[in-house]
């Protein structure tokens, strides 16, 4: 049986996690949980922390401040590999990402005798949608996966989202060095990287829903630094 690492990044995300934690484990009872928290104020790692004393699955990466989604992200590929898993599925921590959707999305991954690299719960493949969200962003999270699809060469339709599963093995051939996102456009550039590996992609129809608590952490700043370095990526590679 495959060794299934799910991954969520967090900074003040102490309202939801024990809601999500509740809910992955009731979808993929077999899976470890990797929290990587970001010195969170509101007490999230400390939260963490205590459940670990019960609960085996659970696993927790402190850092000392908010370091970035995609350094967050590359921490978890990272443990993956040196805990060897055979794949790492990344998650929002806001329950945005339900996890009734986790069954589907492993089953994909190993799917026939060579299975997916990489599969994404996809808001906008047929079955796919968003809760929650006001016109204005809906059509600024397609106008960006437009974007991407134009200067990275990306063939699958959602590239922007986080719901993800990685196959650890393709992850131990990634270049760190390589890598310059740091922000919310790790999510299209770590797809570039890894289809310039050669990985195999699939997608998974999700409905994306809003977060319950808490505030969205994007900003205008942080979307127009990711445009610019996604046409970086897009120009010298």
């Amino acid at each position: 049986m495959s060794r299934f690492l799910i991954s969520l990044a967090t900074y003040n995300e102490r309202e939801n996690l024990p809601l999500i934690a509740k809910e992955i484990f009731e979808a993929a009872p077999d899976v470890d949980l990797l929290v990587i928290d970001d010195n969170s104020p509101d007490g999230t790692g400390d939260w963490v922390a205590e459940q670990m004393q019960t609960e085996p699955r659970l696993k927790l990466l402190r850092r000392s401040g908010k370091l970035g989604l995609g350094s967050a992200i590359l921490a978890a590929m990272k443990y993956a590999v040196e805990n060897h898993y055979d794949f790492l599925l990344n998650m929002d921590a806001d329950l945005s990402h339900p996890p009734r959707y986790l069954p589907a999305i492993r089953s994909k991954a190993e799917e026939g005798e060579q299975g997916f690299d990489v599969v994404i719960g996809s808001r906008y493949v047929l079955g796919g949608g968003v809760e929650g969200w006001p016109f204005y962003r809906q059509m600024m999270s397609r106008c960006i996966n437009l974007y991407a699809k134009f200067f990275l060469g990306l063939k699958t339709k959602d590239n922007s989202g986080a719901f993800r599963c990685y196959r650890v093995e393709l992850l131990k051939k990634l270049d760190e060095t390589k890598i310059i996102s740091k922000g919310y456009s790790f999510q299209e550039e770590i797809l570039y990287r890894l289809k310039k590996l050669g990985a195999t992609f699939a997608e998974v129809p999700i409905v994306f829903v809003d977060r319950r608590f808490g505030s969205s952490k994007i900003n205008q700043k942080e979307t127009l630094n990711a445009l610019w370095i996604l046409f970086r990526i897009g120009i010298f590679g």
